[in-house]
């Protein structure tokens, strides 16, 4: 059971530094509404522009004390717990814009991973 929560720790934590470090300036087939950037889609969301700092700063701190986890395992809970309330606010966000069903599904999975991370 350790080595799976230790598989989705690094997964979910790779995961975030993808999407905010790698595509966030580019089209994803998950962007909500018909936005094409990162900054784009809080607009969607009616985010001011500092949210997508601030959402970002907090995903990324996250996920990198899911990897910090691995060698200080107090850091973890919070970590995938903070991470979690991060990625139900992006369900939700999804759900106010009205879109497809599909393109939540990134974020209710990785929502999922940091509730096992975090609570198992």
């Amino acid at each position: 059971m350790d080595t799976a929560i230790t598989a989705l720790q690094v997964i979910a934590a790779l995961g975030i530094y993808n999407v905010w470090l790698l595509r966030a300036g580019k089209a994803t087939n998950w962007r909500g509404g018909d936005s094409t950037t990162m900054v784009e889609e809080f607009a969607v969301y009616g985010l001011p522009p500092i949210a997508v700092r601030v959402v970002g700063s907090l995903k990324l701190l996250f996920a990198t004390l899911l990897l910090v986890g691995l060698w200080v395992p107090v850091v973890t809970r919070p970590a995938a717990l903070g991470l979690a309330a991060l990625m139900l606010g992006a369900v939700a966000m999804h759900v106010k814009v009205k879109d497809p069903l599909e393109k939540s599904l990134p974020a209710a999975t990785m929502l999922v991973l940091c509730l096992i991370v975090g609570l198992v």
